[in-house]
């Protein structure tokens, strides 16, 4: 029995996934990795833009011919599963097994059935499972809580992945400690919102409380995602000042510089109360590398709207930024009740904001030329002679193949920059983990 499984989304994804393999290995199943291989196909969706959504159901209409000529197990789990969307999607292809995101742990149950299986339930013993340490990994991610109890208007989150559950801190606790063994280095704590870890448990550690357990640990690197300007309070920037192990890059999605478009957002914070936060960071921890959320083209954003958010940018400096076009995703109250602007606005604003960011970018990068920073080289770089890693501010570093034969932490020195790279020359290293870079 030989199992494939496509993942799209977010690194909550990738950790499900990765959840979900190992309960298949568990059952005897070997991962393969092409869907010509294998007999049971797993599709783990994202539903938060139109785009994947789209590559989902192209794949499903692949898989569906597949399956017709040769018998082939199709399952489909994550956030589109639990839409509406997803299930008829799932029906129309004769999709076998729909998981939601609370219901992974179903897969064994689903498997022995000999008839479609549909599962959207939220399981509480997803939050007790433990799955094991990736096979020869560096760096891995750990669910420390699940939902999200803020309603953006833009958002299916709290719809999919359903109110906020904080995992308890000996599971989560138990499995960074595995991790640590398996001799992994770099540990991220994954949630939509992880700033409000322990408040919906009486007992439980904070946020801020979290992080210092966890970087007490020995993990040498300690990263965590996403962040809510509104629940990112001082406590938690004290605790990163304070935790050599946690890393300094912060990633505090802003979506918008327009309190008026923020408070069609429902985000709950507007343009003054983000700076803020700004600016106890810069004053916390002044080597902090910023990088943010931005969706353009919301639903009524002026031109004067989007010229907040370039100033606003200006503003901030960021080092980094994920930028969007505004999608319409149905069952969010955006897409009930406001009108979509144009295409064509969107996609000139977004262009504009991508040369802003570039500036940026640029700007902030070369700042790092001269400096070493700690890089934690993974694998071969696309780029012909040289391998790539991240430093502690999550810059991507390329590094001449010749001087880091293994992955591991090295001590790199930043030769050059670009808007998007920074290229260094190893001058020192940790014990590199003894594991072969796959050939380019």
């Amino acid at each position: 029995m030989r199992a494939h499984i496509i993942t799209y989304g977010c690194q909550m994804n990738e950790y499900d996934s990765h959840l979900v393999a190992s309960e298949l290995v568990s059952l005897g199943w070997e991962l393969v990795d092409s869907v010509e291989e294998a007999d049971f196909v797993l599709v783990n969706t994202c539903a938060v833009r139109g785009k994947p959504v789209e590559k989902v159901r192209s794949l499903l209409g692949q898989l569906r011919k597949e399956k017709e000529r040769r018998g082939l197990l199709v399952g489909m789990m994550g956030c589109l599963a639990q839409l509406d969307e997803g299930q008829q999607m799932a029906k129309k292809f004769g999709v076998d097994i729909l998981l939601g995101p609370g219901a992974l742990t179903s897969l064994p149950e689903a498997l022995k059935q000999n008839e479609r299986f549909f599962d959207l339930t939220f399981r509480d013993d997803l939050l007790d499972y433990i799955p094991p340490p990736p096979k020869g990994a560096l760096s891995a991610h750990v669910s420390i809580i699940r939902g999200c109890n803020h309603h953006c208007t833009y958002c299916i989150v709290p719809t999919t992945r359903g109110p906020e559950v904080s995992r308890h801190p000996d599971l989560i606790l138990k499995e960074i400690e595995l991790l640590k063994k398996a001799g992994v280095v770099e540990v991220t704590l994954l949630g939509q919102n992880v700033n409000s870890y322990g408040k919906d448990q009486p007992g439980y550690p904070s946020f801020a409380e979290l992080l210092r357990m966890v970087g007490q640990m020995g993990i040498p690197r300690v990263r965590f995602l996403t962040s809510h300007p509104v629940n990112f309070t001082d406590d938690i920037l004290e605790a990163i000042a304070e935790t050599p192990a946690i890393c300094r890059y912060i990633h505090l999605p802003v979506q918008s510089g327009s309190d008026r478009v923020l408070r069609r957002m429902a985000r709950e914070y507007r343009r003054a109360h983000y700076l803020e936060r700004i600016r106890r960071i810069r004053e916390l921890l002044p080597d902090a590398v910023l990088s943010t959320d931005i969706i353009v083209g919301f639903p009524g954003e002026t031109e004067e709207d989007f010229q907040e958010t370039l100033s606003l940018y200006d503003e901030v400096g960021y080092d980094q930024a994920y930028m969007f076009i505004y999608s319409p995703r149905p069952g969010t109250p955006a897409y009930k009740h406001f009108q979509d602007l144009p295409r064509e606005v969107k996609v000139e604003r977004l262009q504009r904001l991508i040369e802003k960011q570039k500036e940026w970018s640029y700007r902030r990068n070369l700042e790092w030329v001269g400096k070493t920073v700690e890089v934690l080289v993974r694998g071969m770089a696309k780029e012909e002679g040289f391998v790539q890693g991240h430093d502690r501010g999550n810059h991507p570093v390329l590094i001449p193949a010749a001087q880091a034969p293994t992955p591991g932490l090295y001590q790199v020195e930043i030769k050059q920059a670009t808007p998007h790279l920074l290229f260094g020359e190893v001058v020192g290293a940790r014990e590199p983990a003894p594991i072969p870079l796959p050939v380019a």
